[in-house]
């Protein structure tokens, strides 16, 4: 079993998600803002991105940092 500090020098995989799900709402929603979409638009464009969001592919590139 891991030590307490160790696993805080460490971001778990939901740590990793949420902050890659975050990143991925900000980005979805500016895109879709500077496009012209209204905010209901810019809304579901940054849900579209999470949606997209290959967590597989984020969690590995994590690990190879």
């Amino acid at each position: 079993m891991e030590s307490n500090s160790k696993k805080s020098l460490r971001p778990s995989e939901a740590e990793i998600i949420r902050e890659a799900c975050i990143k991925a709402a900000k980005e979805g929603f500016t895109d879709a803002s500077i496009s012209g979409l209204c905010a209901e638009g810019a809304i579901e464009a940054a849900i579209s991105a999470i949606q997209n969001l290959n967590l597989t592919k984020v969690i590995e590139e994590q690990k190879n940092q």
